[in-house]
């Protein structure tokens, strides 16, 4: 049962450098970190493309599904009617590389934090339009569903079921009474 994909999210070409400088800030805080800078460049290059190339978020009728990872890989897939909250957080780095993080809450979800951090995406603003979008859409589809349901055919039944019930009542008190 594979739904059709409305949207599928795009990453920022930067994406990849912005992890690369980050970590490079973090290796660099410490003095033993410093040599390490030489090696975290060639295998922080290579890694952020691989893990990249492997992140995908895709909007459909009724989910959200993203997946990402290099070495173990996850697949996180959110019903659009559980969506709490959608966050869009920007700090001083990533303002630079005109990177934004989507963040993503649900009901239910347990602890705290977000279900899903999406880093990078392309027009964040606009791939979080679509989804609170579709959510609205779907909201609106399930609600007309239940009022589009016959109350007459409904208020019948309930009147023949009512009906069987005190007629089976009366049958059993006339077998029962004493002539």
């Amino acid at each position: 049962m594979s739904e059709k994909t409305l949207v599928s999210a795009h990453f920022h070409p930067k994406l990849g450098l912005y992890w690369l400088v980050s970590g490079a800030i973090l290796i660099s805080v410490s003095v033993v970190g410093i040599p390490l800078l030489l090696i975290w460049f060639p295998i922080g290059l290579l890694a952020t493309s691989r893990y990249i190339a492997n992140m995908s978020a895709e909007l459909t009728e009724k989910r959200l599904i993203v997946r990402k990872g290099l070495l173990t890989r996850t697949e996180n897939t959110v019903p659009l009617d559980k969506i709490t909250d959608m966050a869009l957080i920007q700090g001083p780095l990533m303002r630079l590389f005109g990177i934004y993080k989507l963040t993503v809450e649900t009901a239910g979800q347990s602890g705290t934090g977000s279900l899903i951090n999406l880093v990078g995406v392309l027009d964040v603003q606009a791939f979080r339009e679509q989804v609170l979008q579709q959510k609205s859409l779907l909201t609106e589809r399930q609600s007309t569903v239940v009022d589009n349901v016959d109350i007459d055919q409904l208020l019948l039944e309930n009147l023949q079921q009512m009906n069987a019930t005190l007629q089976r009542i009366e049958q059993a008190l006339t077998s029962h009474s004493p002539q």
